[in-house]
């Protein structure tokens, strides 16, 4: 495993506002740096409540981005900003948007599609400033270089990274999450603590990274139940939103492994929100990978403040925890069929970016056997 010694390099939004009520920094920024032609990439649900950004000037609103987004819903995404020509594009809304938000920063006008930036460092150059106003608390994409894309011919995720796509502004206001249901609210905590717990017992965990992800644990583990719980417990939504943030620090210089390997094939083939996938495997990623790392898997479950005791108990300590949240922890439960379970096993044990780094490995009959475990 990696240690001081070794190479690292962490890349975070130029500028960051945290906290209640923030919001509206984002139209005194626009209207600080000169910016007068803004995209704003929405959700239908999140395109109602533009206003709040405090935006002026020639306003376009994208507010058709859909969970787990595809190619072709990027690809009207891009035909918008190639019409809008915006100088800076807006974020506004969970994992989903802020990543099409990415990538309508960089690709219109650019002569480049969505195949010729797959994977690292691609992109031809920054073509708008990008600002990220997250209204979930999970995926950290806010503060991270990566957005994913599904390709429905393959019903695979196509990945691509470029220091293009960093956020020159963050705007993460807790208040903006008070009215997420305890449902969404529970998938995307044990989302954010899927991206700091893969990120601190993957192969390239690193002790920069470590304090991100074991913080970003302590912080799920103390007041994600206090946010099921209360809605309008503002601290509690804070601590939530201050955790995703740390996955997204998480997952630039280390990455996720193989619980986000194993869920994939939810979302893809399935469209189980990325949340709740995570929420339902986690208890078997973290319990197959115990063995390889039993010192980070017992800080991981004190972090958490729940207790296993032997080895053995782990999957039992993880299940019972996120059960106790609300989440669905049968794949039956979305209405995946049980036949579609080796094809799914099968995909996963593709997406080798992920699994090459996971602390112990996992066969294509390892992951099937999850998937049989899960149903």
């Amino acid at each position: 495993m990696p240690n001081l010694s070794t190479l690292i390099t962490l890349v975070r939004p130029h500028l960051i506002e945290f906290g209640a009520g923030m919001a509206s920094k984002a139209g005194s920024w626009a209207v600080a740096n000169g910016f007068k032609r803004i995209l704003v990439v929405a959700d239908a649900f999140n395109a109602r409540w533009v206003d709040v950004l405090g935006l002026s000037g020639e306003i376009t609103i994208f507010g058709d981005v859909r969970p787990e987004p595809d190619v072709p819903n990027l690809e009207a995404l891009v035909a918008v900003g190639e019409a809008a020509k915006p100088d800076l594009v807006i974020g506004f809304g969970g994992g989903s948007v802020m990543d099409l938000a990415k990538l309508a920063a960089v690709l219109p006008g650019s002569g480049q599609t969505i195949a010729d930036v797959a994977g690292a460092e691609r992109v031809a150059g920054k073509r708008a400033a990008l600002i990220q106003v997250p209204t979930t608390s999970g995926t950290g994409s806010e503060a991270g270089t990566r957005a994913l894309v599904t390709d429905p011919a393959t019903q695979n995720k196509v990945a691509v990274q470029s220091n293009y796509m960093l956020a020159d502004l963050a705007v993460i206001d807790p208040a903006l999450t008070l009215s997420l249901p305890a449902q969404v609210t529970s998938a995307g905590g044990v989302d954010a603590m899927a991206h700091c717990v893969e990120a601190f017992t993957s192969l390239r965990a690193h002790p920069l990274i470590d304090m991100y992800a074991l913080e970003g644990v302590r912080l799920v583990g103390r007041f994600l139940g206090r946010a099921i719980a209360d809605g309008s417990d503002l601290e509690a939504r804070a601590g939530l939103s201050l955790a995703s943030l740390y996955g997204g620090y998480c997952l630039g210089p280390v990455n996720t492994t193989s619980g986000h390997a194993v869920s994939y094939p939810l979302g893809t083939r399935h469209h189980v929100a990325h949340g709740a996938a995570n929420a339902l495997i986690f208890p078997h990623t973290l319990a197959f990978n115990a063995p390889a790392a039993p010192e980070k898997t017992a800080a991981i479950l004190a972090a958490l403040g729940i207790a296993s005791g032997k080895q053995e108990n782990v999957f039992d300590a993880a299940h019972d925890f996120c059960s106790k949240l609300g989440c669905e922890m049968r794949l039956s439960g979305f209405g995946v069929p049980r036949d579609d379970l080796a094809a799914m096993a099968t995909e996963a044990h593709a997406i080798r970016r992920l699994l090459d780094n996971n602390p112990r490995d996992m066969s294509r009959d390892d992951i099937l056997a999850v998937y049989e475990a899960a149903y």
